[in-house]
């Protein structure tokens, strides 16, 4: 068995039109029946430094009442270089920024904060979450958040 089989997807933001100046729309991940969640920010162009890149927790799917994850919070959490974080600037083009949360003891809804610059243009970005080490594992496309999967 492979384990990342049982993996589930959530888009947060799909690509769309670059963003200038603004907090992107996302859509809050439900991590109910998972132990593991990585959030990944795929940047494209950018020509203006992010102004907040961070996950927040809430026990309401509104994230009514949300909280920064302390240790979750580009620009003032520590990264695993032990240095602090720095957020994603106008020179990180085609990067790729992580979270990686152990869900243990943690609410069960999380919601990325992702706020681009005032540049020329603005920040070509998208971002979707990975949940694993499920309770129940998802074995369908569909439970697993995708449209098909093919398998080789």
């Amino acid at each position: 068995m492979n384990a990342s089989q049982h993996d589930k997807f959530a888009a947060i933001t799909p690509p769309g039109a670059i963003v200038d100046n603004a907090s992107l729309t996302t859509t809050t991940i439900d991590t109910a029946g998972f132990a593991y969640l990585r959030v990944l920010v795929v940047l494209g162009a950018t020509d203006i430094a992010m102004t907040a890149l961070k996950l927040q927790e809430s026990d309401d799917s509104g994230m009514s009442g949300a909280a920064d994850i302390t240790g979750l919070v580009y620009g003032t959490s520590a990264g695993i270089a032990g240095t602090t974080s720095a957020l994603p600037s106008a020179t990180d083009d085609n990067k790729c920024f992580a979270f990686e949360v152990d869900l243990r003891g943690r609410k069960r809804y999380i919601d990325l904060v992702a706020t681009c610059g005032n540049g020329d243009a603005g920040t070509y970005i998208t971002a979707f979450a990975l949940l694993s080490r499920a309770a129940d594992c998802p074995v369908s496309a569909s439970e697993r958040g995708y449209g098909n999967i093919l398998r080789v």
